[in-house]
């Protein structure tokens, strides 16, 4: 009877070193290289998310507010931007220029769709600071409202997390909003711009 097991127990770890072999063995196999082209060249191709940011092209105002505290009156300025798309429509720009908290500021922005992800980027650089900002997400199911999220280090230690709402309202309308939390505090709404297309 001990000899009996003894051969299964045997038998069962000959047939899962063979199947692991097996697997091993196939995850090395090399990939047909045109095989492999198709894929890339498919996820590089622009899609409905691509076509989207290609509606936006052109001039706007924004009007921006800005709340410092969450009880205190914002902070409203009035600035221009200009989007326009990337690379044959695979990644939309805007450059910004408006006042941040009484002082002239400037930002420009790189929005994406990662086909192979599935999820939306977007990096940010501007006139207050050296970094680079970078957030993500996904869209509602008509890709008109766009939820990102991300994170930045704050000069006095820690970091602030942040989520924006950018909705595009139609064609000659978008919105911006973005909330903030530090450490454990409660989120509060940090900015708002609203973009109208110049006629």
């Amino acid at each position: 009877m001990r000899l009996t097991q003894l051969a299964l127990a045997s038998l069962c770890v000959v047939l899962a070193v063979s199947v692991a072999m097996a697997k091993n063995k196939e995850a090395d196999t090399p990939i047909d290289p045109q095989v492999m082209m198709e894929v890339y060249k498919k996820l590089a191709t622009p899609g409905e998310p691509h076509k989207q940011f290609a509606s936006l092209a052109g001039s706007w105002t924004t009007k921006t507010k800005e709340w410092m505290e969450p009880d205190k009156p914002p902070m409203e300025s009035a600035g221009t931007c200009d989007f326009k798309v990337l690379l044959d429509g695979r990644f939309l720009q805007q450059e910004f220029t408006s006042e941040m908290m009484g002082q002239p500021y400037s930002g420009v922005g790189i929005s994406a769709y990662d086909n192979l992800r599935k999820r939306y980027v977007t990096v940010w650089i501007d006139t207050m600071t050296t970094g680079i900002f970078l957030m993500e997400g996904t869209a509602s199911a008509d890709g008109r409202t766009i939820t990102l999220k991300g994170q930045h280090d704050e000069p006095s230690g820690g970091h602030m997390t942040h989520r924006a709402v950018w909705k595009i309202v139609d064609r000659n309308t978008q919105t911006f909003d973005m909330y903030g939390t530090h450490k454990h505090s409660k989120e509060m709404k940090m900015l708002e711009i609203t973009y109208t297309r110049k006629p």
